[in-house]
């Protein structure tokens, strides 16, 4: 017993010790792999293309499928992104609480805006949140994220009608009328037209984005920003954007 409670001291004053030699500056010792990021600049947002934000989000989605997460002194970009935000783009994501945004593209404070709505769907709200970030504050890139097992889309399927849970399954249900029409097998539980469900209402949200907002449509028409979407997949962790995107 007196030798359990050595060991247990041991362990326990070398994580100590180890917590307090990092605490001076956690971020100037990662490792080699690791990358050390700042808060954007205004200079850096204006530099960037929307294929360059694309292709940082690709990257950064690969990172976190490998465990190679970015080294971030969260302390110091609190600070610095005080006064001011320059993110890279705009996210329409999933209420659903396995998706951590930022997490999943390996970005810090400052690098995205996040919209979240159960079934990703898009309405007046929505569309203002992405104006704004990307007319007022300069992002590059808008993503509609659908992902696997989507507890809406089945909600959708169901057609479930109670509360304000009624108008938003009502947006789900035209993917759910779409994807009817091209599946051979519409069952609530084939995996196979769920999967085409939420597809279909990632781009029934890229319709609605287009033809509800003249200012996003002109700043892609002006190649100022992309509009893209991707699923994610809750098993692997991997997002796809979608073809010829």
């Amino acid at each position: 017993m007196t030798k359990s409670k050595k060991v247990f001291t041991y362990v326990c004053l070398g994580m100590l010790t180890v917590t307090l030699s990092c605490s001076k500056s956690p971020c100037e010792e990662s490792k080699d792999n690791l990358i050390v990021e700042t808060v954007l600049t205004a200079d850096e947002q204006s530099r960037l293309t929307p294929d360059q934000v694309i292709q940082s989000l690709r990257e950064g989605n690969a990172r976190f499928c490998s465990n190679d997460l970015t080294a971030r002194d969260h302390s110091k970009q609190v600070r610095e992104a005080a006064r001011s935000q320059f993110p890279k783009a705009v996210i329409v994501s999933c209420l659903d609480s396995r998706i951590p945004v930022e997490d999943i593209f390996d970005k810090g404070i400052g690098d995205v805006f996040v919209a979240r709505v159960a079934g990703n769907v898009i309405n007046e709200d929505i569309l203002g949140s992405l104006e704004y970030g990307c007319a007022v504050a300069g992002a590059k890139v808008v993503v509609v994220l659908g992902h696997e097992n989507c507890g809406a889309i089945k909600a959708g399927i169901d057609n479930v009608r109670t509360g304000n849970i009624t108008s938003l399954v009502l947006k789900i249900r035209r993917a759910v009328d779409h994807a009817m029409a091209t599946e051979t097998d519409p069952a609530p539980e084939n995996q196979d037209f769920i999967r085409a469900v939420c597809l279909a209402n990632v781009q029934i949200s890229l319709n609605d984005i287009h033809g509800n907002s003249p200012i996003l449509k002109a700043l892609e028409k002006q190649n100022k920003i992309k509009i893209v979407g991707a699923l994610y997949d809750i098993n692997t962790g991997r997002v796809k954007f979608l073809e010829g995107q």
